[in-house]
């Protein structure tokens, strides 16, 4: 949260919108506002459905979290995926739908309350549901509809 980085997005090749000018931490980007980072992650997460795809892989929790959070990079992913069933009420192994539909939005939306737990050890009730929210009508130029998640 510190970075305004709730996800704990690594400093790659992007050059993310909304990117503080002056980068502190070595290792996790610094954005400007919390939606900002929040829109990094929404982008992140929706272009992760089509690099699974490429490798024949389902777009779910299990497939996602594996992804961001491997257990090479010395993360224990299997509980990963299960704090994040746990706290978002997703199944781990069902298809999530494309973020740009209202379904699919409120599933990663919970994806994302989950994960921003996890990544800043906080409990769901003090995640704040509005960054996210900015943060998808950023990434897609759209609102996020009222949705309880």
């Amino acid at each position: 949260m510190r970075n305004n980085n709730p996800l704990n997005i690594r400093h790659g090749k992007s050059r993310w919108q909304g990117m503080a000018e002056v980068q502190p931490d070595r290792e996790f980007v610094t954005f400007r506002t919390l939606a900002s980072g929040y829109r990094a992650a929404w982008v992140l997460l929706n272009n992760y459905r089509f690099h699974l795809a490429k490798q024949g892989l389902c777009y779910n929790v299990t497939n996602i979290v594996r992804r961001w959070a491997p257990p090479e990079d010395r993360n224990d992913t299997a509980r990963y995926v299960d704090s994040v069933t746990r706290i978002s009420g997703l199944d781990p192994h069902v298809e999530l739908l494309p973020a740009t539909t209202s379904e699919g939005a409120a599933q990663i939306a919970r994806l994302m309350v989950a994960m921003t737990c996890v990544e800043c050890g906080l409990r769901p009730d003090y995640v704040a549901r509005e960054p996210i929210a900015h943060g998808y009508h950023l990434a897609f130029g759209r609102r996020l509809a009222a949705v309880n998640f």
